[in-house]
């Protein structure tokens, strides 16, 4: 089987990426934002990033931010939460009626959360010696069910890419099939975000800006570092999930989850 294969993302999945989905845990969509679109969308991420410098920020609701440097030693935002809370162009970007319709992939009552675990959140990865996300180890991101409230909820991940991400970017690594595996493989079969050893099974997510992915909550994946130092590392992507099960709206007293402790490890 073409793991590699990328659809069109129309106003419905086909059968076909339906059964490609439920046999791999994943999907990739190629041009589904035009440039300009993209272009849009990061200048709305640096309105943001400015606000958030300029007042400081640590936390949105409750979630950390993660601050760095770039190659020229300038302060940057290197994760973003509840991004399309900040802007009305990247809410309505979440408004496609193509996105709208992945939820599908996990039921009826499904949801795109704008203001439920992280929201919207942007990753900004660059490989310089201030940044603090060059990678990103090995995860599961249904875990965080687990840690907070013992129940694995149906979850998927909607990447939307803002940069080229091709070998030279490291990029995103997943196992196929793995969204399939038991509860004891999806917490014990890595070490969490520490671990970011190539695995035999993996397979790396080669996308352009404006390509979409979906990959399930369940799904073993990393991102790799990148060879290269500087810009040409560069590397930004929008994540949102779908879930499904009880609503939980953040709001600013939300507690901060117990796995960020982990990802203060990530660098």
């Amino acid at each position: 089987m073409n793991l590699d294969k990328k659809f069109t993302l129309g106003e419905k999945l086909s059968q076909e990426q339906i059964d490609f989905f439920n046999r791999n845990g994943f999907l990739h969509f190629q041009h589904v934002f035009s440039q300009e679109q993209v272009h849009q969308m990061l200048s709305e991420i640096a309105r943001i990033e400015e606000d958030w410098i300029k007042n400081d920020y640590e936390k949105i609701n409750g979630i950390p931010i993660k601050y760095g440097k770039d190659e020229n030693g300038k302060r940057i935002v290197q994760r973003f939460a509840f991004a399309s809370l900040h802007s009305d162009y990247l809410h309505n970007i979440l408004q496609d009626p193509r996105i709208q319709n992945l939820r599908y992939l996990i039921g009826e009552e499904a949801r795109i959360t704008e203001n439920e675990r992280d929201g919207m959140v942007v990753n900004h990865y660059v490989n310089t010696e201030q940044s603090q996300y060059t990678k990103l180890g090995w995860h599961t991101d249904g875990a965080r069910d687990i840690f907070t409230h013992l129940k694995l909820d149906p979850m998927l991940n909607v990447g939307i890419y803002l940069d080229d991400s091709h070998l030279d970017k490291g990029g995103l690594r997943l196992i196929p099939g793995s969204h399939k595996q038991s509860i004891f493989k999806m917490l014990f079969r890595k070490k969490y975000f520490v671990d970011n050893k190539p695995d035999k099974s993996e397979v790396c997510v080669i996308a352009d800006a404006g390509d979409l992915t979906i990959h399930s909550g369940r799904m073993w994946h990393r991102v790799a570092l990148s060879p290269h130092i500087g810009a040409a590392s560069k590397r930004r992507v929008c994540y949102v999930p779908i879930i499904a099960g009880k609503y939980k709206p953040k709001h600013t007293k939300s507690w901060t989850p117990i796995y960020h402790k982990f990802q203060r490890m990530v660098k």
